[in-house]
């Protein structure tokens, strides 16, 4: 007994000494380990090659850095149809398609009501920041949630999230639906602005940027080129047929003067580089009063870059005016990450960008260098395929919409007087195969079927949601788009709109390139392996692992 007893009081003892040397070791840290900062841009209507384009003209502090201490995705394609601005900035950001969150195009059908509703759209609540009617906005009609949604979960809505951008859109559906502010531009005003889904009243911090009258500011100073515009060597002469000139001017031509454009309104930023400098003053503006980075947890900052988009369309890629504004883009991009370095500490925060969607070169360009192109009338298409139905099927006005190379029916009509839907979808398909400037028309319900590469079957399935979407997807030739003759325009599934730059910089990114085919769904699972957090609740993507330490 009195051996056994003597055993118990030294085990008792060991197990005390052991608790308090237990006690005496460091607490060793166990948070996540994490970057303090991510940064999202997207630049609006950047084509892949602009990389390297305009490569030699770039500085050392921009692009050029984030390709040389970043890793890129070479071979980024968007996967769906059609490429526009809201689809692309929800896929980034949701790791989905349209099929799945949404959002269907800028501006989409509700099938069932066949009223057209906008991407953005919320008439439940009230613009902040402006009397305007601009701010009417929020990111309710994305059905999933979003990286930055999925970020602010993890953290217990600890992490601070803001989206930022000219386009309401390019600001909204980024930021997600749990974001603690989004911010994006009023013409009316030349104010940064918000809604009441966010808050009440504007920040300090934001009262204070617009207070300095900034886009005022930049007008003034006219726009001339960076550079002796004999120095353009990428682009087409200034004065030629291809480009869109501004409301006033006799040409499109350089010098352009922008400090007599904005009387009315201050829209004409909009469609100047000093709309993408503006931007970055309001991203620098929110990290230093936000205090971004500065967490004991990870914040995310989602930052579009809009101009790009207004550029491309007016004056198209081969134009003075776009390779000026990606010299400038580039030259204010390098100021940017300067400020990250000595804001958040260079190797403590991570960035990544990417776009949108890219950009056709203009037809007329393209048809003057002797390669295949044109503009699809789709107004005219409307017009006569509805002629064509009314007489088939005794009503008028059955298709409603082509856009965004969708046709939608008029679903009440069909069903108001029992038409056979079946059969005007394949009159549809008929009368559009025949024309010499579409390549395929498929019905939705039967492109897996349909006789054409499984690529764009692919593409159309991913694309269609059945509540937003027209039934017939139109696929124009190659070279060939809706819209304008003069500028550019996008939305097909060609190279050139879905071929994307993805290239990602600082903690925790490789330094490397792949020319594997990733996806632009696969950036936000990317972004959430980087983050240890859980992929977006629509996701489809998967992570690039090898872009990750």
């Amino acid at each position: 007994m009195k051996i056994k007893h003597t055993f118990l009081i030294a085990l008792v003892l060991a197990i005390v000494s052991n608790l308090s040397l237990a006690q005496k070791k460091p607490i060793q840290n166990t948070s996540v380990p994490r970057p303090k900062l991510v940064v999202g841009i997207v630049v609006d209507q950047m084509r892949w090659d602009y990389l390297y384009r305009y490569y030699d003209r770039y500085s050392n502090g921009g692009l050029k850095r984030l390709l040389k201490d970043g890793f890129s995705c070479e071979n980024t394609n968007i996967d769906y149809i059609p490429t526009v601005t809201a689809i692309g900035h929800s896929s980034i950001y949701t790791g989905s398609v349209p099929a799945i969150h949404g959002i269907a195009g800028n501006d989409f059908i509700n099938q069932k009501t066949g009223k057209t509703m906008y991407c953005a759209g919320d008439t439940a609540v009230q613009t902040v920041g402006s009397t305007s009617t601009a701010g009417q906005m929020s990111p309710r009609n994305l059905l999933v949630s979003t990286v930055t949604d999925e970020l602010r979960l993890a953290t217990n809505f600890r992490s601070k999230v803001i989206g930022i951008a000219l386009k309401d859109r390019g600001g909204i559906l980024p930021a997600g639906h749990s974001a603690n502010a989004a911010y994006w531009f009023d013409d009316q005003t030349g104010n940064w602005i918000s809604s009441t889904y966010y808050m009440q009243q504007l920040p300090d911090w934001v009262k204070n940027l617009n207070a300095q009258r900034l886009p005022e500011k930049y007008l003034k100073q006219d726009w001339n080129t960076l550079y002796p515009m004999n120095t353009y060597a990428q682009s087409t002469k200034d004065d030629n047929r291809y480009e869109g000139k501004f409301s006033g001017t006799s040409a499109p031509v350089f010098p352009i003067k922008t400090s007599s454009m904005f009387e009315k309104d201050f829209g004409i930023l909009r469609t100047t580089p000093y709309g993408n400098t503006f931007t970055f003053d309001c991203a620098k503006a929110a990290i230093e009063n936000e205090k971004l980075g500065q967490n004991t947890v990870t914040d995310f900052l989602a930052v579009s870059f809009s101009s790009t988009d207004y550029m491309g369309h007016r004056f198209g890629p081969n134009s003075i005016e776009v390779e000026d504004t990606y010299l400038r883009f580039d030259r204010d991009l390098s100021s940017f990450l300067s400020y990250l370095d000595n804001k958040i500490g260079t190797g403590n925060y991570t960035v990544f960008l990417t776009a949108d969607h890219g950009g056709a070169h203009n037809p007329n360009f393209l048809i003057d260098q002797k390669i295949p192109a044109g503009i699809l009338p789709t107004s005219k298409i409307q017009k006569e395929l509805n002629e064509a139905l009314s007489k088939e099927f005794k009503e008028s006005n059955i298709v409603v919409s082509i856009g965004s190379y969708q046709v939608s029916l008029n679903n009440s009509l069909i069903a108001k007087n029992n038409l056979d839907e079946a059969a005007i979808r394949t009159a549809c398909v008929e009368f559009l195969k025949k024309r010499d400037d579409i390549l395929f028309a498929v019905d939705v319900d039967k492109a897996s079927e349909a006789a054409i590469p499984e690529v764009l079957k692919k593409r159309i399935i991913n694309g269609y949601n059945k509540e937003r979407s027209g039934v017939i997807q139109i696929i124009p030739k190659p070279g060939y788009f809706s819209g304008s003759p003069l500028g550019t325009n996008h939305g097909v599934w060609n190279p050139y709109d879905a071929h994307i730059p993805f290239v990602l910089m600082g903690w925790g990114i490789k330094q490397g390139s792949t020319s594997r085919m990733v996806k632009m769904t696969d950036i936000s699972p990317t972004i959430a392996a980087l983050l240890h957090i859980q992929a977006p609740n629509g996701n489809i993507g998967e992570p690039v692992v090898e872009a990750l330490k």
